[in-house]
Parts: structure tokens; sequence; C-alpha cells
């Protein structure tokens, strides 16, 4: 998810606020499709994919393009967006209910004494594989290299014929795309409901500011280290005291790099 934030920052200069509830519109897509609906978990994190990176789609044409070289804009729309998103899943299938779904794999395995959720353990290998896949598109795909262009200086990719307007309509997909990809995986771990994105989106800011805004290597060192961090404060104290302490690795690591771990002037 905090992959997704920063390439939609670095590319379009959209501070999207509206992230986390693309993650939560994902984790709804899983429990409608496949809880409710007896779709194959497989291929409900695919529509989820496919219905989240639309949803963004429409944002990229709807909101973010008018307010292009706007950003205060831009982050007003994408903070209405959240009330509409918010408001629309309340009432559509209300606030409070038990949404369960299913573990994809039960069972647990038992790792040096621990148990660890066999669910669990499968997010370990889908992230490997969607970063695994973005890595290759970014390096190798040509329209993977215009978003590297036009991330590094917009106006020397548009003089070399880069679109940048089918650049953002690709990295607004992308991006809204893995969030609705973290949200589907994430849907039989944590309570689905429509306000889930809030803590979510709290932590791919956090990742985002320590990481370097923009950067996708160093939101993704960043993500290791919160959330190594994160468990061991969590079982040691507790999740309060896990919230405050990724608060102030932030501050630190901000008083002694201001522009993150692999940011950019």
């Amino acid at each position: 998810m905090a992959i997704g934030f920063t390439l939609v920052f670095g590319v379009m200069g959209v501070l999207n606020l509206a992230h986390g509830e693309l993650y939560m519109v994902g984790a709804y897509v899983v429990w409608i499709a496949y809880a409710q609906g007896g779709v194959p978990f497989p291929a409900a994190v695919a529509l989820a994919v496919v219905v989240v990176a639309g949803l963004g789609l429409a944002m990229e044409r709807g909101l973010f393009r008018p307010m292009r070289g706007r950003p205060l804009m831009g982050l007003i729309m994408s903070v209405g967006m959240i009330f509409i998103l918010q408001v629309f899943v309340a009432t559509t299938w209300h606030v409070g209910l038990m949404k369960q779904v299913m573990p994809y794999i039960r069972g647990s395995a038992d790792i040096f004494g621990i148990s660890i959720a066999y669910q669990r353990l499968l997010v370990v290998p889908a992230a490997a594989c969607a970063l695994g896949a973005l890595w290759y598109f970014l390096r190798h795909a040509r329209m993977g290299r215009a978003l590297r262009a036009k991330s590094q200086d917009p106006e020397a990719a548009a003089l070399q014929g880069i679109s940048v307007d089918r650049v953002d309509i690709v990295t607004m997909a992308i991006g809204a795309g893995l969030a609705g990809f973290a949200g589907a995986f994430m849907s039989p771990i944590m309570r689905v409901d429509p306000y889930m994105g809030h803590s979510a989106l709290v932590i791919a800011l956090l990742v985002t500011i320590v990481g370097g805004l923009g950067s996708i290597e160093g939101a993704l060192i960043a993500s290791f280290i919160f959330g190594f961090m994160i468990s061991f404060v969590t079982v040691l104290v507790d999740s309060t005291m896990a919230n405050i302490a990724a608060v102030l690795l932030m501050f630190i690591v901000l008083a002694v790099r201001p522009r993150g771990i692999m940011g950019r002037a």
C-alpha cells in the first residue's frame, strides 16, 4: 500500500489521502465476492485489483487531472473522496455488522515456538510478487521508463514525446491497484469496515515520509523497518505504544536526515 501511495506522489505530485479508502474498497470486494458470493479467493483478489484500479482511473480523470499543477486542490479533492467512499460503503453495507472473511489457507505454522497463521504467511510471497512485478515494469517496460522519466523531470519527459496524460493514467491505475491488492489480502486478517483505511493510511504516510517522498526504494526499506518495529513493540507492550514508537522513529529519522532515507532534494 505504501509503495502505491509513494508511486502516485512521486510521478503525479498528488498526495492522495483517499488511498486508505481504496485499500478499504479492495477488502470489501473480497468480502462480497469471496465471503458472500463464493468466488475463489485468487479470483476475488484479481477482481479487487481491477475494481480499485478502475476507481483510481475515475479519480485521476475526474479529480486530479483538472487540478494538475495545483497540489493543494488535489489534496482537498482526495479528502472529499474519503467521505464519499466511506458514506457510500457505510450506507450500503452498514456499520458495525460483522463482515467476516474466512482465511483462504486455514491453520497455522509453528516457527521457533511461535504460532503464525498461514494466511499471514501468505501475505509475504504475495507482496514480494507484486513488488517484483512493479520493479520489472519500471525498469524494463517502455511505459515504466516513461513513469520514471516524468518523476525525475516532467518537462523534459514531455519534450521527449512522453504523454503526460497517459503516464498519469497508468500511475494511478497501478497505485490504486496496489492498494486494492493490499486490502484484498488483509481482509481475512483484520476486521472489514468502512473506516479500516485510516490506520493503514497513517502507516503509509509514515513509511513515505521516512523512506523519502517519491522514493519507491526508500518506501520499501521503511516498510521493513516499521513492520518489524511495530510487531515487536506490539508484542512487548501494546499497539498504542507501537504507534507512538512509529511516530517517534519518524521524528528521529527526519532530525538526522530531513529528506528521508532515500529522499531527493
